[in-house]
């Protein structure tokens, strides 16, 4: 058995701010401290309560940093690492020129690994412990990806893409071979240490009939896992998805018609919604995941947060690598911050950081393990510097109030940000 405390100023949200005057939606202490026994969450607070309850604990001192739970992201890409900051006119010119051109080296076992080092890294460098993230079409690229979330003991989600239609010969299954590849990769790898595996029919546009009668008996039989999939992204996208399935009520109608709507079922974009669809979003409780970075690259759109939220409606978050610009969820929240200011919706800097950390584990279902620093969680952590660079010192200067610092954090930070990160109480920089 081993026990650290973690010193510093302990910051974790109970559930979602009212308003900017909502100071009692979260648990601060200027004085704070975190007892970690084991990978597990034993006490956080006040550090001489907590010091109470330690043994002969190892002492770790962040002050006067901020200790927060590890944030997670909601959506994105392996595959993409290595076409981040690639030009394209749009969506559909983006995946043809450079995404499929790029996941087709994913067929490559000692390839797929390579690349998993350096997303995770990139994950826990940016202070994420968590995130759902696409496969290639190929079991070795979902081999490397849950092998190395494993290997460093962290919270992750996701699956092989199937798609079997409209796209590189090298990049498609069939309907059988994705249902076949997705079972066994579940009989592997859902519930082994903390992985959780995610159905991922891409979109409709890549999919046949066939293939998404397969990914539905996949939900059917496999009610534990996640299901993710894009939807209502660009214009020109749903357009396309019409044209396939003309049968389908709307673009959300073809997921619906082949049962992959549920509570775990994680939609990305959803920018362009129908009244009819945010209205079997509220029935399922399908979640739809907000990719302001990407959205802005791409010149997608501008996701609507407060419409959604009007029906009951909670929204994930989450970068997008790489049609999404960094993995820093604090850069996303810079993005998401200016979106909503566009549509006279506010993003205060109470609301940003439980949506990156409580938030986002509400709605994967997942807040008993992470997410927060309760007894009984994992103590899976970020350590943040709000006097990172000179620029962020000056302005620090200035600042007055907690509200004031996670401000500056989300809108001036990065990886520079962040002082470190723990998965399960263990040093990830």
């Amino acid at each position: 058995m081993s026990e650290t405390i973690f010193l510093g100023r302990v910051l974790s949200f109970d559930r979602r701010c009212a308003g900017a005057g909502d100071e009692t939606a979260f648990t601060y202490e200027e004085d704070g401290a975190v007892l970690v026994r084991d990978g597990r969450i034993i006490a956080a607070g006040a550090a001489e309560a907590v010091r109470r309850q330690a043994g002969a604990a190892q002492v770790v001192d962040h002050r006067p940093h901020l200790i927060m739970p590890g944030f997670i992201d909601t959506h994105l890409h392996f595959p993409q690492v290595q076409v981040l900051a690639s030009w394209g006119a749009d969506l559909l010119d983006w995946l043809n020129t450079y995404t499929f051109p790029e996941e087709l080296r994913f067929a490559d076992a000692a390839h797929s690994a390579r690349m998993a080092g350096g997303f995770y890294d990139g994950l826990t460098n940016h202070g994420t412990t968590t995130a759902v993230a696409y496969c290639s079409v190929h079991s070795e690229s979902a081999e490397a990806y849950f092998a190395e979330g494993h290997k460093r003991g962290m919270c992750m989600i996701g699956g092989k893409v199937m798609m079997d239609c409209h796209a590189p010969e090298g990049l498609l299954d069939t309907p059988q071979k994705s249902y076949d590849e997705s079972l066994d990769l579940i009989g592997k790898w859902h519930g082994t240490g903390r992985m959780h595996y995610a159905i991922s029919p891409r979109f409709a546009l890549t999919s046949s009939p066939e293939q998404l009668e397969a990914a539905g008996a996949l939900v059917r039989e496999n009610p534990t896992c996640f299901m993710q999939t894009h939807v209502d992204e660009n214009v020109d996208e749903i357009a396309r998805a019409k044209e396939l399935y003309p049968s389908a009520k709307d673009y959300l109608g073809i997921y619906e018609d082949y049962g992959l709507l549920n509570e775990r079922a994680l939609l990305g974009h959803c920018i362009h919604l129908t009244e009819r669809e945010v209205g079997v979003m509220a029935e399922t409780g399908a979640a739809p995941v907000f990719c302001p970075t990407s959205n802005l690259f791409l010149g997608s759109g501008l996701f609507d947060e407060a419409s959604l939220r009007a029906k009951g409606i909670e929204s994930g978050i989450a970068t997008d690598i790489g049609g999404g610009t960094s993995y820093s969820m604090l850069q996303t929240l810079n993005e998401g911050y200016k979106v909503l200011q566009l549509q006279q919706q506010q993003m205060h800097p109470y609301t940003a950081f439980d949506w990156i950390t409580r938030g986002n584990a509400e709605v994967l279902g997942l807040r008993d393990d992470i997410g927060t620093l309760e007894a009984g969680s994992a103590a899976d952590m970020v350590v943040l510097d709000a006097g990172a660079t000179p620029e962020m010192r000056l302005r620090q200067e200035r600042v007055e109030s907690l509200a004031e610092e996670l401000f500056l954090l989300m809108i001036m930070g990065d990886d520079r940000a962040v002082a470190q990160t723990y998965v399960a109480g263990v040093a990830q920089k």
